[in-house]
């Protein structure tokens, strides 16, 4: 009988991360099509603010909806536990595929873009410096210090601790939709 939960366990395990490599394929997908089509329409919307805030909501919208299917596909319950390791194994796999999509467009694409994107970052930071009255606090080495740490953002060691990043922001969110998908059995609950 041991034999038998073990294979049980297994099969569930396999299917758990088929469906979310699946799931963060596909998000990975979305995410890396949605930049260079921002690319394409106007670049600066890379360095937009707003935009990653609403890559995020995508993000965690798509990954819950592909949670709530698996949760369907494997009997209409889940544990927090198993929603968690779907959700993370699915946002990191989103957030290599995006990741390579980012070295690509950096490095093959438009090799210019990082300083452009530099740069309009730069100037949003300059400008919100301003809003708050600390423009004048900043010497001209500290201005150059700040830009070419922008500059390197987009560099490939950029891109790996973006990468790095990714991972821990992706345990959170993972936590959180976990918390969203997991559903009790509760006629087990005898």
């Amino acid at each position: 009988m041991e034999q038998i939960k073990t294979v049980n366990e297994l099969e569930e395990t396999s299917s758990l991360s088929q469906s979310a490599i699946r799931a963060g394929v596909i998000l990975g997908l979305i995410s890396t099509s949605l930049t260079f089509l921002l690319y394409f329409v106007d670049y600066t919307l890379l360095a937009a603010s707003w935009m990653g805030l609403v890559s995020m909501a995508l993000m965690i919208g798509v990954v819950i909806y592909f949670g709530f299917d698996y949760r369907k596909e494997i009997g209409g319950f889940i544990s927090f536990g198993k929603a968690f390791q779907f959700s993370f194994i699915a946002l990191v796999m989103s957030s290599l595929i995006a990741s390579i999509g980012s070295l690509l467009l950096f490095n093959v694409v438009d090799p210019n873009l990082p300083v452009a994107l530099g740069d309009v970052q730069f100037e949003n930071a300059l400008a919100m410096m301003e809003r708050f009255g600390a423009a004048g606090a900043m010497n001209g080495d500290q201005m150059d210090e700040m830009r070419n740490g922008l500059y390197d953002n987009y560099s490939v060691m950029g891109v790996i601790k973006s990468f790095g990043v990714l991972i821990i922001i992706s345990a959170v969110l993972s936590l959180i939709i976990g918390a969203v998908i997991k559903k009790r059995d509760k006629s087990l609950d005898m």
